[in-house]
């Protein structure tokens, strides 16, 4: 008996199936919803606040912030001209408190780790 021979992909069609998303959810971004995009004084002062650093450690952050603003982007390697900076979000703190045992994690991460067939005793690990 004599099989036909399969049909080679065409590239266009290797892209669409490499690009498909196969694991059938996607997780809503809770944590960062709130968090502010861009790169500003403001912004940095958020984030600043927001992880109760020293007053030097701001500074520093400040002026970094300068430093960073008045740099042209590099003309080396890879193309960035398509980064969008005020499209980034540069912090997101992910809860308020950290989970350390199974029974404290969200019901969203521990539908996530089942869905991912995560074995029972890497759950405990926590």
């Amino acid at each position: 008996m004599t099989t036909a021979p399969e049909r080679s992909l065409t590239q266009d069609e290797q892209i669409d199936q490499l690009s498909r998303y196969n694991f059938g959810w996607a997780d809503t971004d809770t944590a960062g919803a709130g968090a502010k995009r861009g790169l500003s004084e403001a912004v940095v002062r958020d984030i600043s606040d927001k992880k109760s650093e020293p007053e030097w450690m701001l500074a520093s952050r400040l002026k970094a912030l300068s430093i960073f603003g008045k740099k042209p982007m590099p003309n080396w390697g890879s193309d960035l001209s398509g980064i969008d900076f005020d499209n980034i979000k540069y912090f997101v703190r992910s809860t308020e408190k950290q989970a350390t045992t199974w029974d404290d994690l969200p019901a969203d991460i521990k539908n996530t780790y089942d869905k991912l067939g995560i074995p029972e005793a890497e759950k405990q690990r926590l």
